[in-house]
């Protein structure tokens, strides 16, 4: 019998199937992105956590350099997974599978790096921002400061608005959809320039509530009737170049209840509102998009005013 937590995670992904990871593992962009960043981070001798540590494959990157690494994951059937894979690999002894809620755990040392990629497009979903806050208070009340580096340093989130597709073969379904970000789609017409609506770093507190409310400037003209969500995350600070390595989540396009007409310069005001961790319906639910400047009455009432 699942205990209430258990039946939360079953729902909100941090339980997810074994054959999902198997999928992430086959996700390129994604693979490549975390190798690089952790060789980056990880210095030789160096411990490492990581939290919800699926297949392992991340903790397998940290071995390389690190002395020891602590790989944490609650679903009984990737802990066996992980710990056969790693044994497969080189430098995979140095990695301690540990069956454990990661709501719960601490290292039985402090560590100079945590990894913990529960990260869904706009943080829904999965735990990540709740179970990095958690870690932060019970680090600090066992070990002191400082708190370690966490991977992700930062996500950076933006929304932006949408002309979408939503005839199959001739059936109308306004549906949730996701895209690779590498993949053009002649369905989807971008009507304005995407505009940043959170930033977290996690090295601060964080807090779980994200509220937004802005204005889109139309540079098309069509029917605005979703907004696209974006989730850049600085996977890690590359501080004597200047430069970051980053992961892009798939694109997360939701249906708008009310959809809008515009034209090129037409401002629209969109609102919206969720909890980190939070179903998708909560937020497609709060998703509130208004016309609040009609260029073409603009366009009307200047030339009265000149002829």
């Amino acid at each position: 019998m699942l205990n209430e937590r258990e039946i939360e995670s079953c729902y909100l992904g941090q339980f997810i199937p074994v054959h999902y990871h198997h999928n992430m593992l086959m996700d390129q962009n994604r693979m490549h992105s975390f190798k690089s960043a952790i060789y980056h981070a990880v210095k030789p001798g160096m411990k490492v956590l990581e939290l919800g540590g699926g297949t392992g494959v991340l903790s397998f990157f940290a071995a390389q350099n690190a002395s020891k690494v602590y790989c944490v994951e609650f679903n009984p059937d990737m802990v066996r997974e992980a710990r056969r894979f790693l044994a497969m690999n080189p430098n995979g002894e140095k990695v301690e599978v540990v069956h454990a809620d990661a709501f719960d755990y601490l290292p039985p040392e402090p560590v100079d790096i945590v990894i913990c990629e529960m990260i869904h497009v706009g943080m829904l979903r999965e735990k990540q921002v709740e179970v990095i806050e958690s870690f932060k208070r019970r680090y600090l009340a066992r070990f002191g400061g400082p708190l370690p580096i966490f991977m992700p340093e930062a996500v950076i989130m933006a929304a932006q608005p949408l002309q979408l597709e939503y005839d199959f073969e001739g059936f109308h379904a306004p549906i949730v959809q996701f895209q690779p970000t590498n993949v053009i789609y002649p369905g989807t017409i971008e009507l304005a320039q995407p505009g940043v609506y959170a930033i977290m770093d996690f090295s601060q507190p964080v807090g779980d509530v994200i509220a937004w409310e802005g204005q889109f400037r139309m540079e098309q003209g069509g029917r605005l009737n979703a907004l696209r969500f974006i989730t850049k995350n600085v996977l890690t600070i590359i501080e004597e170049r200047g430069t970051t390595i980053d992961w892009l989540n798939h694109y997360m396009m939701l249906p708008l209840a009310t959809p809008l007409d515009v034209q090129p310069g037409d401002v629209v005001q969109v609102s919206f509102a969720y909890r980190a961790g939070g179903s998708i319906p909560s937020l497609e639910a709060s998703m509130r998009a208004e016309l609040v400047v009609d260029a073409g009455e603009a366009v009307q009432v200047s030339e009265a005013v000149f002829a």
